[in-house]
């Protein structure tokens, strides 16, 4: 984590809206139909320099897989309390994962980055899968994926 102010910025705004204004943020990942196993994805933010900020979901149960979403696990060294609290079951080929989280206003417009690595087992990991900005303009547009990714939105 670069500051405290950033994981505040990031995770805490949702409970002191005091400190920082938050908007409620819908986040929508649709599958392709690639033939296998439940994916495992890591929904994360890097700032403008490409630092880990923090994680916002992870799709997926097994810590001993999650070394397979490369740039999440160097990014964090696979700590799972980077993701207490924030995990829910793998996500089938074809089907869609939608989340509403409560993000910082300061996330946006602000050289943010959300990103999200794929993982299926028996499949080539994906990291990177998706990499978006950010931005207001940015909501509602989707953003296809590398390869197990059919397209990313978020709506505010």
């Amino acid at each position: 984590m670069k500051s405290p102010l950033a994981m505040l910025a990031l995770t805490t705004a949702l409970t002191l809206p005091g400190l920082a204004m938050a908007r409620p943020v819908t986040l929508t990942t649709n599958l392709n139909n690639y033939g296998g196993d439940g994916a495992y994805l890591a929904l994360y933010v890097t700032d403008a320099s490409g630092a880990y900020v923090g994680s916002l979901w992870m799709a997926g149960g097994k810590s001993k897989y999650y070394e397979h979403l490369t740039d999440w696990y160097r990014a964090t060294g696979g700590d799972p309390a980077q993701i207490n609290g924030i995990t829910g079951a793998s996500v089938g080929a074809g089907r869609s994962l939608e989340i509403t989280l409560d993000l910082a206003d300061a996330l946006f417009d602000a050289g943010y980055t959300l990103h999200i690595d794929a993982a299926v087992e028996d499949m080539r990991d994906s990291p990177n899968e998706v990499a978006v900005p950010l931005t207001t303009e940015g909501a509602g547009q989707p953003t296809r994926g590398r390869r197990y990714v059919a397209d990313f939105s978020y709506d505010m």
